[in-house]
């Protein structure tokens, strides 16, 4: 049983913590790109956002961790995931806020030869954000990044550059928290003035994410995977752990 260094990188996500996936829905709503001064050294270790979606038939469910935010165009060949990383998704199908499954995703190699293994959902030995130990099973998927790997029918994953889905006006976001842009580097260059208390109307904002990459794990799988007997209300959230 490998151990990860007890390091964890939480994801504050869209779609975190759903509450009635296949009923009614209680949705949060958030992003968290560079949110620290450690991910913004460490970009591999950055959890962008957390998506879940309903999937390609009323039985299946898709879930999106993106992380490794603003990659170039020019760095989209160049940049791949970190296989000194453990990527989560956990599961909390009972209503407790503690993972009752999960699924694991690791990659070894580096560059376009790269691998990902996939394992889960599973119940897991240990639980809690800071307990990272990768389960013993074999994983149900393994194969190259950005390919299209398993079945329709069963477990299928997707691993690769992504364009950026988030939109955010940064310049105007450090005109409203100015003590939030960073002294160096890029974002430091953004304006923070005037002062302003609020996002810019829609025709006048500005996306500062587009034409940016992320990379982003995508797994459709049958959304009886993830739920508990008669249970159809879960919670979801992501980790990545160093």
């Amino acid at each position: 049983m490998n151990r990860f260094r007890r390091s964890a990188r939480l994801g504050v996500a869209v779609a975190i913590g759903i509450a009635g996936l296949l009923g009614a829905r209680r949705i949060a709503r958030a992003s968290d790109h560079q949110d620290t001064a450690d991910v913004e050294l460490n970009p591999s270790q950055d959890l962008t956002d957390f998506y879940v979606f309903p999937g390609a038939t009323p039985d299946r469910t898709v879930l999106v961790l993106n992380s490794w935010p603003v990659i170039t165009p020019a760095q989209a060949g160049v940049i791949t995931f970190d296989p000194n990383l453990l990527y989560q998704i956990k599961v909390d199908n009972t209503g407790d806020a503690v993972e009752d499954k999960v699924i694991q995703v690791t990659f070894t190699g580096t560059g376009s030869s790269q691998q990902i293994q996939v394992r889960g959902p599973f119940t897991p030995t240990v639980t809690g954000a800071m307990h990272n130990v990768i389960g013993t099973a074999a994983p149900v998927i393994t194969g190259a990044i950005n390919t299209t790997l398993g079945t329709a029918s069963g477990v299928q994953v997707y691993a690769g550059v992504r364009d950026d889905p988030f939109f955010i006006d940064l310049e105007q976001f450090f005109r409203i928290l100015p003590d939030r842009k960073p002294v160096t580097g890029t974002l430091s260059q953004l304006p923070s003035t005037p002062t302003a208390s609020a996002f810019r109307p829609a025709g006048q904002a500005v996306d500062f994410l587009n034409g940016f990459n992320v990379l982003s794990i995508v797994i459709e799988l049958p959304t009886a995977m993830l739920t508990a007997g008669g249970n159809a209300k879960i919670g979801l959230w992501g980790t990545i752990s160093k």
